[in-house]
């Protein structure tokens, strides 16, 4: 029986109407094949297509960008961007002192009230250090932390939940505004209480050309002069943690699973040829590039300020101009012996 039936198998195998049948199914089955090959050549036509358009909707955005100019800070609407000096700054404001002889090496408009930008989060984290807060507390950004002055973006999303120092360094360092703003609205008393606090140790520190509207420098009501930043710079640096977080190149933040990793506003703190105390950057359309240090600087201990620069990078090259120039025109005097 079994015989029989292999002899019949072969027989089918051998018959050609059986060869017709398999050559027509391997003839459907390689069309099915080039189908699926065409539709998987369609699918990544249709994703490169896909990745061009989204490109080409990028570039056409940064052009309408390009065509559409710079809104002029105050200090060149002012005309004060136009005022000479030794070293031709790109900042309408310009201000260096040694911190320690009280010596004005450079003066550039420094009575100027401007905006200031995120400048003023040296006030924030000065007064979040004086107030003896936890550093450890967990604080969870809200709806209410949203930047609804000027629409700007963060990777500090609803519902994260970070430790009062974590939001405090992303602000001195990263210039995070959400952290900024949720640093002042938990404050024990609440959001405004926070500000008169701002308003009220300017007022200490003899700041008096300075006023704080809210905490992070969105707003352009904050607003103070180089002479008052300053003496703002000169006192915070006295604060070990201050120095230390504003001055970190770099930190790394746990949220969720995942990790979101931030870098400084400031490209000089990680410079070799730069000893940097402390710092911080700004930038909104009205004030202008802006940035605030304590450095040491030929055997100097230097406190600059600059307002209202024009251009991305202008800040950073009127700082290098500027430690330059001291080494080379200002070291400090070698004591007589």
């Amino acid at each position: 029986m079994i015989v029989a039936v292999t002899a019949l198998s072969l027989a089918l195998f051998a018959s050609p109407s059986f060869a017709r049948t398999q050559t027509a199914a391997g003839k459907k089955a390689a069309v099915k094949a080039t189908a699926g090959k065409k539709a998987a050549v369609k699918a990544t036509a249709g994703k490169k297509a896909a990745v061009k358009a989204t490109a080409g909707r990028k570039k056409a955005k940064l052009r309408a960008r390009a065509k559409v100019p710079a809104r002029p800070s105050f200090g060149k609407i002012a005309g004060l961007h136009g005022s000479s000096d030794e070293l031709s700054l790109k900042s309408s404001v310009a201000y260096v002192i040694d911190q320690d002889t009280q010596e004005v090496l450079l003066s550039k408009n420094d009575n100027a009230i401007l905006p200031i930008a995120s400048i003023t989060k040296l006030m924030t984290g000065l007064v979040i250090r004086e107030s003896n807060l936890a550093m450890d507390e967990p604080l969870t950004i809200t709806s209410e932390d949203v930047d609804m002055e000027k629409g700007s973006s963060s990777r500090l999303r609803l519902g994260t939940t970070l430790t009062r120092g974590e939001l405090l360094h992303l602000a001195l360092m990263a210039s995070e505004n959400r952290a900024a703003h949720a640093l002042g609205r938990t404050f024990p008393q609440g959001l405004s209480a926070f500000v008169s606090q701002m308003n009220r140790k300017a007022i200490q520190l003899g700041m008096s050309d300075t006023n704080y509207a809210e905490p992070t420098g969105l707003s352009s009501k904050n607003q103070s002069s180089a002479k008052d930043l300053a003496t703002l710079v000169a006192y915070a640096a006295n604060d070990p943690i201050m120095r230390e977080l504003s001055t970190s190149g770099g930190t790394a933040v746990e949220v969720g699973n995942h990790t979101l990793k931030y870098k400084s506003t400031n490209r000089l703190v990680t410079n070799s040829q730069w000893s940097i105390d402390l710092q911080k950057t700004g930038y909104i359309s009205e004030a202008g590039q802006c940035l605030v240090m304590q450095a040491k600087i030929a055997g100097r201990k230097l406190v600059m300020v600059f307002l209202g620069s024009a251009g991305k990078f202008s800040r950073i090259a009127d700082a290098e101009r500027v430690r330059r120039w001291v080494e080379l025109r200002h070291p400090a005097q070698q004591p007589q012996t």
